[in-house]
């Protein structure tokens, strides 16, 4: 009898993992809109292969206000047991509710997780990144090297020359990006190229430039002119219809029907474009905003899955994201279905999409850019700096106003910790 009950106790933990009580249901909630049916097929099959638990996984993204979704969720009694911080700012919110997951068998399987005071307390969902992606057989016909694109100038001439040939390229505009708070686009600006002025020519991990603003409340300003000279090239060069009012789905599908020779998004796409039968050879260039030569790409870990400690289904939701991290079903999840870089280094799997693979090779070949929009303040890209890069967009001649806007706003960062 004794013997039986151990062999009990060692089924129920796997990989050091309890099993849940039967009829255990684990609601997940998360933002990235682009693996919602890549993590919905997951979670039903771990459902199935798992009885007695279900994962049920809610979506909110497209720009949406996650983190304002997640506060009335806590309001009303339904907080999650696997939510989603982007950094320090989400993690100075929610840490009543924020697991230590210190003891979880993936920790010392990467390199990114989310740590405070030598804690985890965050799974993290990929590795993401960007530069600027271009169509390689557009920019070939139109006679641009990708290679040459790595100063603001050489940027500046490559707009140009494609722009005098967008007849016989069949382009609409040169580039696709979508900068509108209405269409829930904001992040497009306001994080993720805005995250270039914070870091783009600097050490992966110098955060010096972000820092000023969050400590002094200043801006860099000759760094900060030459970014607004950019962030105004690409403003101008844009589809109008899809910078001012455009949603994720337009913005891609105008790059992928080859109506744009350049996509401002990251390699989160890549499911996306092969689903709309993208077939050209694509690669990223460097987002090159400073009158220096820029090579590097945007490499980081966007967000983590945290598990809230306060609920009776806890042991559960570690359970299901030690399979995501440690199992096969779970590397294939992150890699072939979801198309991400996976963050962990036992994953042997390789990313099929373009987008990713250059990323990949860039990891490799090093001198890559720092992402810190996560430092910010809950709220600071959405709530302050998206309308800036909104009321630009709609006047890219106006690049005092920008500055000066921009100014005023990081001016505010350092009370608002």
């Amino acid at each position: 009898m004794r013997k039986g009950l151990v062999m009990v106790l060692v089924l129920c933990l796997v990989g050091g993992m309890a099993m849940a009580a039967p009829n255990t249901t684990v609601t997940m909630f998360q933002l990235k809109v682009e693996i919602k049916d890549a993590l919905d097929a997951y979670a039903a099959k771990y459902s199935a292969a798992h009885p007695g638990v279900t994962v049920k996984v809610e979506t909110l993204g497209g720009g949406a206000d996650y983190g304002g979704a997640l506060k009335a969720k806590l309001q009303a009694g339904q907080m999650p047991d696997i939510f989603v911080i982007e950094g320090q700012g989400g993690y100075n919110v929610w840490k009543d509710y924020i697991a230590d997951l210190s003891d979880q068998p993936w920790v010392k399987d990467t390199d990114v997780a989310f740590k405070q005071n030598g804690k985890v307390y965050g799974f993290p969902v990929s590795i993401e990144g960007y530069g600027l992606a271009y169509n390689a057989d557009i920019l070939k016909k139109a006679g641009v090297d990708p290679a040459t694109l790595t100063t603001r100038a050489a940027y500046e001439k490559a707009f140009k020359l494609i722009d005098s040939k967008k007849k016989e390229l069949g382009l609409d505009a040169v580039v696709s990006m979508a900068a509108s708070v209405a269409g829930g686009m904001w992040w497009v600006a306001a994080q993720h190229n805005l995250a270039c002025y914070w870091g783009g020519g600097l050490a992966p991990d110098d955060t010096s430039v972000i820092e000023l603003a969050l400590k002094q409340g200043k801006l860099d300003e000759a760094r900060f002119l030459q970014y607004a000279k950019y962030v105004q090239l690409l403003f101008k060069y844009a589809d109008r219809d899809i910078l001012l009012n455009g949603s994720y789905d337009n913005q891609v599908a105008s790059f992928a029907q080859g109506k744009t020779a350049f996509l401002h998004q990251g390699n989160w796409v890549d499911p996306n474009l092969q689903q709309l039968g993208v077939k050209f050879k694509m690669g990223y260039a460097p987002h090159a905003f400073l009158d220096k030569e820029e090579k590097g790409l945007y490499l980081f870990a966007p967000s983590w899955y945290c598990v809230n400690p306060k609920s009776p289904n806890a042991a559960a939701a570690k359970a299901f994201l030690a399979a995501m991290a440690g199992t096969p079903e779970g590397h294939d999840y992150m890699v072939n279905q979801a198309g991400m870089i996976p963050a962990f280094k036992s994953v042997k799997l390789q990313p099929k999409g373009q987008l990713s693979q250059a990323l990949m090779a860039a990891s490799a070949r090093g001198g890559n850019y720092g992402v810190f929009f996560g430092m910010l303040p809950d709220g600071a890209g959405q709530n302050l700096f998206a309308p800036i890069y909104d009321l630009f967009a709609q006047n890219p001649d106006n690049i005092d106003q920008f500055i000066a806007d921009m100014r005023k706003a990081v001016a505010t960062l350092p009370s608002k910790k």
